[in-house]
């Protein structure tokens, strides 16, 4: 027996129901020819970046934050939101690791994008690698930041997302980027 062929739902109105300085929440009312008539809720938000600092040691300049949704301490690599005055996700990034964690590098590519979480946001979280960072100041938190700065070995990383030791979801898609683009070498084998 052939299934139906998946249909697009039909949006007949939209409104703000709920605003905060983070996110929005609408209520999309939306039809479809199948399921009917139904509310959804979405959490409108801006664009977020991520970034991977990485020292000419092969460090990764990591932050230990505090976060309210878990009540707990996260190693994170450096992120937030794209600001109304970001000229672009890349210049939000850089600027997101001068504040988190005081470095910089003029070499920064970005590695992809993702959405945090389709079923109710229609944001992207774009995420990038810098090259040969360096220290050029001091963080500058915001006034609710707690955060302390933590410099981890590049090899440290897939063993610690292994044991929960890094289990913010965006942070591990900015490395799952990172190992797809940057494969670890292999050694070379000798041929006889």
């Amino acid at each position: 027996m052939a299934r139906a062929k998946a249909r697009r739902w039909e949006t007949l109105k939209s409104e703000r129901v709920y605003a905060t300085p983070i996110f929005d929440l609408h209520r999309h009312q939306r039809s479809h020819p199948r399921r009917g008539q139904h509310d959804f809720f979405v959490l409108e938000a801006p664009a977020w970046v991520n970034i991977i600092p990485l020292t000419a040691a092969s460090e990764v300049v990591m932050v230990r934050q505090f976060r309210h949704g878990v009540g707990d301490f996260t190693l994170e690599i450096p992120g937030g939101m794209v600001d109304p005055d970001d000229a672009s996700p890349l210049l939000a990034a850089r600027r997101e690791m001068r504040e988190e964690c005081g470095y910089d590098s003029e070499d920064v590519v970005e590695l992809g994008r993702v959405h945090p979480n389709p079923a109710i946001q229609p944001n992207f979280c774009y995420s990038f690698v810098a090259r040969n960072v360096r220290r050029v100041g001091r963080p500058r938190l915001g006034g609710s930041e707690e955060t302390e700065v933590v410099r981890v070995p590049l090899g440290e990383v897939t063993r610690l997302i292994a044991s929960e030791k890094i289990t913010h979801a965006l942070v591990i898609a900015a490395f799952s980027f990172f190992h797809l683009y940057n494969p670890p070498r292999q050694p070379r084998r000798k041929i006889l």
